[in-house]
């Protein structure tokens, strides 16, 4: 059995496709085409998965898409006619959309299969579901209480329930307005970012500011009922009317303005207010959803919470999830947004409604596209570029970090999600103090404030950082080790904390190595880890993004694949002294 998962509906558009439970590829969009966080069709990413798993569109049995427009109508009819003077935007956001997105969806697929009725039966997946239990299904775990929080998908914006083996239990949602990603949002264009993407920056800038300036005012905003229903007070808010306007600070309320002072502009300085708006609000998201996790912990007495939705890449608030909440661990996958419904979707399609037997678990990100040496080489020689080839790509690398350099590193299949998690990463030496802002000014040109995050091998975890499970996938938040902070200063943030990712051997040999030998050296077996593209820009996907990339910033050497690129400004020496019989040089 063969099945297409699909998301294109809203963002991050992203395709995957399993075969007989196995997920094989899955890759974004934006990868491909460059706009990230595109909302086009994933027509170059179906094209990309098939060609990974070797298979054409006349061996799909069925197509699996992450969102089922009649879902929940009744209720967004009801909010239409309750909100009138908005009903244009309104009409525009639910059905305009909608029905220009299915008529697309319908002329590809008949443009593919030549009809409706020829080609893989279409399943239309509840958006909630592709993300909550969809995830349930990929996880470890038999039993486990699930989560799902976003901004809104068919109007809900939380998913409550239980999975147990192949059945899912649903306990309850809240609806649009009550939007825990909404109340984010809001936050989030108020210290001067773009919603629906910038959330990260928000969390970063938080702990800069002091939570407890505005914490009494934002916890009147939000509530919980006993049910793990979420009520906001709407009265400081306008996003309920959907009037988006990129320019304007449309998701606040004259109320929310008079209460929490003036916005900062996009690009303007920030404001000690704008930094104790965000502590304050990221507290509250915290302190929200902990709630939320203990109802769920009655209602269900699992030992494992499975979170997904866009709220859930908030790392901190999963961090404070793993110390504070009564469940063992935390299951989050590495796409947990909403390109991860594309995978999410697939398996509620074959472990949900087909019901075959679980089979799979979806611990290894790496599953995009790889690129072999011969054409990494091909490419090297057709740019004309000086390189060199070495058998201990891994030595190499970990020698140019001890001496403070910079590298692009592209290694086998890319990751799928938000995260760099060692196949299309800039890796620097987290020990030299000058680090971050180093990357932050000359190569990533983001905000001086940013943190980046530790790659850690998963032996040398309980050495550096107070993290009691695994984080294979960055997303959990956890504290560095006070007497490690000033031996690791560059992904310290300023509150001490760190956005761990622990190594595996056998999950990436390579990226293992290299941490392992840099350790070796130096006595840190950690890296300063940060996705390999600048901001405003996908990662990188291609030999020929990552040379662009490299070439357009300042990074010191390119290692991809068994070759290493250079600039003139670092020294030959570095790389001389590791070269092995294996010599080529390129024409510069």
């Amino acid at each position: 059995m063969v099945i297409l998962g699909l998301n294109y509906y809203f963002h991050d558009s992203t395709a995957c496709i399993v075969v007989e439970g196995k997920l094989v590829a899955a890759i974004e969009e934006e990868r491909l085409n460059r706009d990230k966080h595109t909302k086009l069709f994933p027509e170059l990413a179906i094209n990309r998965c098939l060609e990974i798993a070797n298979l054409n569109y006349k061996d799909i049995d069925h197509i699996a898409v992450s969102i089922k427009p009649s879902y929940n109508l009744a209720k967004k009819l009801l909010y239409g006619a309750t909100h009138i003077r908005t009903i244009q935007h309104f009409i525009s956001h639910e059905f305009v959309h909608s029905y220009r997105k299915q008529k697309y969806f319908w002329k590809w697929y008949a443009g593919i299969f030549g009809s409706k009725t020829k080609g893989p039966k279409v399943h239309f997946i509840p958006h909630h579901f592709a993300h909550a239990p969809g995830s349930f299904f990929v996880s470890p775990y038999k039993s486990a209480a699930l989560l799902g929080i976003d901004g809104s998908g068919e109007w809900a914006t939380t998913w409550l329930g239980k999975g147990e083996g192949n059945k899912v239990e649903a306990f309850g949602e809240s609806f649009f307005p009550h939007s825990l990603g909404s109340f984010y949002e809001a936050v989030t264009q108020f210290c001067g970012f773009k919603t629906n993407y910038d959330e990260g920056k928000t969390m970063g800038l938080a702990p800069m500011g002091d939570p407890e300036v505005f914490k009494k005012e934002v916890e009147k905003i939000v509530s919980i009922d006993k049910e793990g229903r979420v009520k906001l007070d709407l009265s400081y808010f306008n996003f309920q009317n959907m009037q988006y306007n990129p320019l304007k600070f449309s998701h606040l309320s004259p109320k929310f303005l008079r209460v929490f002072g003036t916005p900062r502009r996009p690009g303007a300085e920030f404001k000690n207010h704008h930094m104790d708006v965000a502590a304050a609000f990221q507290r509250v998201l915290e302190d929200s959803v902990l709630e939320i996790c203990e109802i769920l912990h009655q209602k269900t007495n699992a030992q494992y919470l499975v979170i997904s939705g866009g709220v859930s890449l908030n790392s901190v608030m999963n961090g404070r999830i793993v110390r504070e909440s009564k469940f063992k661990d935390v299951y989050v996958m590495p796409a947990a947004g909403d390109n991860g419904t594309a995978i999410g979707a697939a398996y509620y399609l074959y472990n949900g409604i087909l019901e075959n037997k679980r089979n799979f678990v979806h611990m290894n990100p790496y599953v995009g596209t790889s690129y072999s040496n011969e054409q990494i080489e091909k490419i090297l020689t057709g740019c004309k570029l000086t390189y060199s080839r070495h058998d201990d790509i891994c030595e190499v690398a970990a020698s140019l970090l001890e001496s403070g350099k910079i590298i692009g590193w592209f290694q086998g299949p890319m990751e799928i999600g938000p995260r760099a998690l060692g196949s299309r990463s800039i890796l620097a030496n987290p020990a030299f103090p000058d680090m971050k802002a180093k990357i932050n000014s000359e190569i990533k040109f983001r905000e001086a404030y940013r943190p980046f995050a530790p790659s850690a091998i998963v032996e040398a975890k309980d050495l550096f950082f107070d993290l009691e499970v695994e984080a294979p996938f960055m997303l959990k938040v956890c504290n560095v080790l006070k007497d490690k902070q000033s031996v690791i200063p560059s992904v310290t943030h300023v509150d001490g904390s760190a956005r761990l990712q622990t190594v595996r051997r056998e999950l990436h040999p390579r990226y293992y190595d290299v941490i392992k030998k840099l350790g070796e050296k130096t006595g840190v077996p950690v890296v300063l880890n940060t996705s390999f593209n600048i901001q405003g820009e996908p990662v990188v996907e291609s030999p020929k993004d990552a040379i662009r990339c490299f070439y357009s910033t300042g990074l010191d050497a390119l290692i991809i694949g068994n070759f290493v690129v250079y600039k003139k400004t670092v020294s030959g020496d570095i790389i001389q002294s590791q070269m092995e019989s294996s010599f080529a040089i390129g024409k510069s």
